[in-house]
């Protein structure tokens, strides 16, 4: 079995996904520093790359990340692994994480 190299959350956040010249919206159903398992009406395949917008409360801005990888393929869901991050998006994406994190272990997800 694959050991995945980030921390895992089950977070659910609203998202823009951009592929095929087509935006539609998508949220995650868990998130990494690495990737992400989305829920979309998104037509992908394994290999394709997308762009990923997060809408996190709270920010002024979506965290962009401009390369997603699609690693599979499921009904209405799809695995993604986030590639050419920038820092900034990493601190957010990493403080997004920490909280679900700190309320999952103290039963406040």
């Amino acid at each position: 079995m694959e050991r995945r190299a980030h921390r895992r959350v089950p977070a659910k956040i609203q998202g823009v996904l951009l592929g095929n010249s087509h935006e539609v919206e998508g949220r995650t159903l868990d998130l990494s520093l690495g990737g992400a398992k989305f829920e979309s009406d998104l037509n992908v395949f394994p290999g394709k790359v997308i762009v990923v917008r997060l809408v996190i409360p709270g920010l002024p801005a979506p965290v962009s990340i401009p390369e997603a990888r699609v690693r599979w393929v499921g009904d209405r869901t799809f695995g993604v692994q986030f590639q050419n991050v920038e820092p900034d998006e990493l601190d957010e994406l990493e403080q997004l994480i920490d909280e679900y994190d700190d309320a999952g272990r103290s039963g406040h997800a």
